[in-house]
């Protein structure tokens, strides 16, 4: 009898939450909020499996949903939000440029028309899942809303283009400014705290790209093609002083330098012929002369140098794709090597379509495989292809028989400019991949192990660049 009167109350409680709603939270920018719960769905077996947060390109807001399973397995999708607290921006003049995340912390750029004079910076997004660790297992908790906990929104922000995270710390470069701004989530939310989550540190310009060496010294770059600042480097500590200024500079021999990566001591550099690379300086304390920059070639096409634009790495290895069309390669480099060279694979790309910087993941079979999308200018008719490279098929960790070995079609890009590109992203226990299609309004999931779409959620606009947080193997 005890029983069935504490279930009969439990369910009066719940009738009545359900009945009286939630409120959504609200903030503004450079405030912080605490997120609010999501409603339970009393009724639905359906369980979260992971959390997906994008940008949406056609308002350039940032939206969300939750992908659901059931117990056959079956992916639906709930209903797709907007960020709370998001401010609005003018989607003719600005734009959300790269997003990245740290456990459950997301940041995200945003860039306007006029350098910077509009107004542009950074949005900070608590993602609203958590985990709590108990040693032997984990729980993943959906509870809360996503919504936004700190913003710099501004004139004087320097108009943002590229994002980083390394090692759990974001930099955002502030490309009017000569600099770039390091976050550190783990003060989020901590008010109190709230002149440690952001600092300004000097270097580079123009259109900066950047890589940390553990957290110690910044590589950042301008992207001037000819003139004094040509091939230049700025080598930075990353001091814990209100603004860290330049220990000294150096140059590439080629200018145009549009990204930069560290791995195993060395930094590499993407300038307009191959790449380059110096030993790292952790102490920032050398000559410039005493800098040796070694250059890897990455062949020619069409009587000029191929060159790249970004990379990523994989253990000991570089990746980054160059060349054009017919010529896309792969470029896979061991950065441990005493005198790298690139391993260049084929791709089987389109005439007309434009490979992009690889997205790597370890799934649950232990294959390390490197999705790379083949995009399409502006051609939201035409479906595009995602093509998946095994990078260690016999599981040794050497990528020298490293293979492509499947295509699979995806839906439409919309590619303008910067803009516009496939995105995609990983559940926590890797067992789905999340593509964003722009041309369609959609997202589709790919099973990896099975390297096949099963499934396909309509989400209007134009998603873009996407995150995932939490999975399902720990559920709450």
């Amino acid at each position: 009898m005890r029983l069935h009167i504490l279930a009969v109350l439990a369910l009066t409680a719940l009738t009545s939450c359900l009945l009286a709603g939630c409120a959504d939270s609200t903030s503004t920018a450079s405030t912080r909020s605490t997120p609010a719960p999501v409603p339970p769905a009393p009724w639905s077996r359906d369980r979260p499996l992971t959390r997906l947060v994008f940008e949406d390109h056609a308002v350039q807001r940032m939206r969300w949903l939750d992908v659901l399973t059931d117990e056959t397995g079956k992916l639906t999708a709930s209903a797709v939000e907007d960020v709370a607290g998001f401010k609005q921006l003018d989607a003719e003049r600005q734009k959300l440029v790269q997003m990245r995340a740290s456990e459950e912390a997301i940041v995200v750029g945003v860039r306007d028309d006029d350098d910077g004079k509009l107004e542009s910076g950074w949005v900070l997004v608590d993602s609203g899942v958590r985990y709590h660790d108990h040693g032997d297992h984990g729980h993943w908790n959906f509870k809360q809303r996503p919504a936004v906990i700190s913003s710099r929104l501004d004139q004087a922000q320097g108009n943002p283009a590229h994002v980083y995270d390394y090692g759990g710390k974001f930099f955002i470069a502030n490309d009017q400014l000569a600099g770039y701004t390091r976050i550190d989530p783990s003060f989020a939310n901590e008010p109190t705290a709230a002149a440690s989550l952001s600092r300004m540190i000097q270097g580079g310009g123009n259109h900066i790209t950047l890589a940390v060496v553990d957290d110690a010294v910044g590589y950042s770059c301008w992207i001037d093609g000819g003139g004094p600042n040509k091939g230049r480097v700025d080598v930075t500590p990353l001091t814990k002083v209100p603004v860290s200024k330049i220990a000294y500079s150096f140059s590439l021999p080629t200018g145009g330098i549009h990204g930069a990566i560290a791995n195993s001591g060395r930094v590499f550099f993407a300038p307009s012929d191959g790449v380059c690379w110096v030993d790292a300086d952790r102490s920032a304390s050398a000559k410039p002369e005493e800098v040796q920059v070694h250059h890897i070639s990455l062949g020619a096409a069409e009587e000029k140098p191929r060159r790249t634009g970004a990379f990523v790495n994989h253990g000991q290895y570089v990746l980054c794709v160059t060349g054009r069309g017919t010529d896309a390669h792969l470029a896979i480099i061991d950065s441990q090597a005493a005198d790298p060279k690139p391993q260049l694979l084929p791709l089987n790309a389109a005439a007309t379509a434009k490979a992009v910087t690889p997205l790597i993941v370890k799934t649950p079979a232990g294959d390390s495989i490197a999705l790379i999308f083949h995009d399409h200018d502006g051609d939201a008719a035409k479906d595009d292809f995602v093509q998946v490279v095994n990078l260690d098929p016999d599981h040794n960790g050497d990528c020298t028989d490293a293979v492509p070995i499947r295509q699979i079609r995806v839906g439409p890009s919309a590619v303008d400019g910067h803009y516009g590109h496939h995105a995609a992203a990983f559940d926590a226990d890797r067992r789905f991949a999340f593509v964003t299609n722009p041309g369609a309004g959609t997202i589709t999931v790919i099973q990896l192990d099975r390297l096949e779409a099963v499934a396909t959620f309509t989400t209007g606009g134009k998603p873009t660049a996407i995150v995932a947080r939490g999975g399902r193997t720990q559920s709450d």
